[in-house]
């Protein structure tokens, strides 16, 4: 009995060592990874065009085909951005304030509001939550876009054109920010909310003390998201006086003077890209952990 056994023990490893050689194949690593530094490259690939065209002078930008290096690198086009903002109506830093203000503001008021709601909607029961949270979910099919001739109906009737709450509020809330963050505090125990209830705890402190601090990760990706999209904001038909236009708006109408700012356009581009970039290298670590609890689940 014991020659078979060990025969029949020999055989289960020689079958283990022959499934880990098959999984754990060279040739597929070799694959994975030459798969991967592709879609590095592709991925990386904007950024890196718009870096070298900010440095090439005008004669340049036109060649065909283009090229992806530069012959004869320049710093006109960021120092003729600078000169042209510089000779605006409203002096540049005050543009730099209005957007790092309401960048900060839409920031942090995503979080609070995002937080709190997914905290109620994730382990609060009351009636009506399984439809809202059907709502939350249609709600990522539509774009905000589809929601300005509302919202601009909206602010006029409240008085709110042409002012920083024109810009602030229609960011504030976020389906795609409320979900992430809902999906995220499902993961977390019912067993650690019902312990601090029997401590005495409320809703706040268990929200902030307990479940927020416990969803670092996803709170970390809601930063990535809610600053990138408030960076990016821009007035449109909401803002009219230059004291109140953000930074993008105002390179956005340096860069629509034609041909001539083509680099300008690429520097304004990279200027722009800073911020965000520098906010996704110092939280991306916590993306994909949230990207992997953000299933939907009943």
């Amino acid at each position: 009995m014991s020659k078979k056994r060990k025969k029949k023990d020999i055989e289960k490893i020689k079958v283990r060592d022959k499934k880990k050689r098959v999984n754990g194949s060279l040739g597929g690593d070799i694959v994975i990874f030459l798969f991967l530094c592709l879609l590095g490259i592709f991925m990386i690939f904007p950024i890196y065009y718009a870096l070298i065209q900010s440095f090439k002078p005008v004669h340049e930008l036109f060649v065909f085909p283009p090229r992806l290096y530069v012959l004869d690198p320049t710093l006109s086009n960021y120092s003729d951005m600078f000169k042209i903002a510089a000779s605006l109506w409203v002096p540049l830093s005050r543009y730099i304030f209005n957007s790092v203000f309401v960048t900060i503001v839409v920031t942090v008021a995503n979080l609070f509001v995002s937080c709190m709601a997914a905290f109620v909607l994730a382990k609060c029961r009351f009636p009506g939550s399984n439809v809202i949270n059907k709502i939350i979910v249609t709600a990522l099919l539509f774009t905000s876009q589809a929601l300005w001739i509302m919202q601009f109906l909206v602010m006029a009737y409240l008085g709110m054109i042409n002012t920083y709450w024109a810009l602030i509020l229609p960011s504030i809330a976020t389906p795609m920010n409320l979900f992430l963050m809902r999906q995220s505090i499902t993961t977390i125990h019912d067993s650690m909310i019902e312990a601090a209830k029997v401590d005495g705890a409320g809703l706040f402190r268990i929200c902030w003390g307990i479940v927020i601090p416990n969803s670092k990760p996803a709170l970390m990706t809601l930063i990535i998201f809610a600053f990138q999209a408030a960076w990016q904001i821009q007035g449109g038909a909401l803002i009219y006086s230059e004291e109140l236009k953000t930074l993008p708006t105002i390179l956005q109408q340096i860069t629509a003077a034609g041909i001539a700012r083509q680099g300008v356009t690429f520097a304004t581009a990279v200027l722009l890209l800073i911020p965000p970039l520098v906010v996704f290298m110092i939280a991306q670590g916590n993306v994909m952990e949230t990207m992997a609890n953000s299933g939907i689940k009943d």
